[in-house]
């Protein structure tokens, strides 16, 4: 029984606050490499490439998925690719808006993936909104307070609350850092509104082929084979790929272990044991841990607006997910059928009918 409690209690817990941890640890290591002049380009294709070659490469072959699994056709193959675009897309505007900003704000930015997949639901009526339905109107409220918050991050700095550094006399490089601040958030935002889209794909991938390490690889192969050319333009300057052996490279190897490939991994372990409830709601912790590892490793600021703005994103994250876990509890019965209307709520599918879904970093 200790055993069976561990396994099913504990040892879940551990894995998601580690995975946390470590997603926060892979942007404030590409912030330190960045100011060491890392290319983000570069550290994009070499993360996709190291989590092809060391990670997900072998794990198919070790675990035999191939046993029993359907063949893989020109529309599965297509579809994958389409992750790989979306994935490389939104890793490009990702890491763009973070050299632009901070660790905490990415962070914070993050809550807004359900509020995003509820408004795409809506907006491809994909999900039926009951107005007079408590979940529904969770889902609203959560949804609306969500991006109050963002807003807030991202136009409202405020006075700085916890600095390493001794504080700076008003210059006008403060106004660009304020625009560059705009822009990267937006970008962040652009990003964290592909994710859902690449979970509406990736749900209806793992319905026809439900074999995670599979998928999971030949999306990241997707994603090395876009990656490679398009930074290769984007990125001109050929010395920027040599990578030298600081921290520059521990952040290329600590990002195509960690997030590109056993976090995908750890998160659908997570999904299959406690379902996607469970590992959604250790998402604000990362802001925490940011805010902290950003402060003491980057010496970046923390400011008032942004400790405001994440807190109202938690709260709106929070009402998105337990209106979500509402209307699942609701439909759980129904769920035990074999259904392949549309009408199901897009946010149920994605929270509680499909088990079986890879998690993008």
């Amino acid at each position: 029984m200790t055993g069976r409690y561990c396994y099913k209690e504990v040892l879940p817990f551990i894995a998601m606050v580690g995975i946390e941890c470590s997603n926060v640890g892979v942007n404030i290591l590409f912030k330190a490499a960045t100011q060491k002049g890392l290319s983000y380009y570069a550290f994009i294709a070499y993360s996709y490439l190291i989590s092809v070659l060391f990670l997900l490469l072998p794990l198919p072959f070790v675990f035999r998925w191939s046993r029993g699994l359907p063949q893989l056709n020109r529309s599965l193959i297509f579809r994958i690719f389409l992750l790989g675009v979306i994935g490389v897309t939104a890793q490009l505007c990702g890491y763009k808006g973070l050299n632009y900003t901070s660790p905490t704000l990415a962070s914070a930015l993050s809550n807004l993936i359900p509020a995003f997949t509820f408004i795409l639901a809506i907006i491809f009526r994909m999900e039926k909104v009951a107005l007079r339905s408590s979940s529904s109107q969770a889902k609203i409220l959560g949804s609306a307070v969500s991006i109050l918050g963002a807003l807030i991050v991202l136009l409202y700095k405020g006075s700085i609350i916890l600095s390493t550094s001794s504080p700076t006399l008003h210059s006008p490089m403060e106004s660009t850092a304020q625009t560059n601040w705009v822009l990267g958030g937006s970008l962040l935002a652009v990003e964290y509104l592909l994710v859902p889209i690449w979970y509406i794909i990736q749900t209806d991938i793992m319905k026809q082929y439900p074999a995670e390490l599979i998928v999971v690889f030949l999306y990241n192969l997707s994603g090395t084979l876009i990656s490679a050319p398009i930074c290769l333009l984007l990125e001109e300057n050929l010395s920027a790929w040599k990578i030298n052996p600081d921290i520059t490279l521990i952040a290329i190897v600590y990002s195509g272990f960690f997030c590109t490939g056993l976090s995908s991994l750890v998160h659908t372990w997570g999904i299959h044991l406690k379902g996607p409830v469970y590992v959604s709601i250790f998402k604000p912790l990362s802001i925490v841990v940011a805010a902290v590892s950003s402060v003491v490793f980057l010496g970046d600021a923390l400011y008032f607006g942004t400790v405001v703005g994440a807190v109202i994103l938690s709260f709106g994250f929070y009402a998105v997910i337990w209106g979500n876990a509402k209307e699942d509890e609701l439909s759980e019965d129904f769920d035990m059928r074999p259904s392949s209307s549309s009408k199901s709520p897009l946010l149920v599918s994605y929270t509680g009918k499909n088990n079986e879904e890879t998690t993008h970093c």
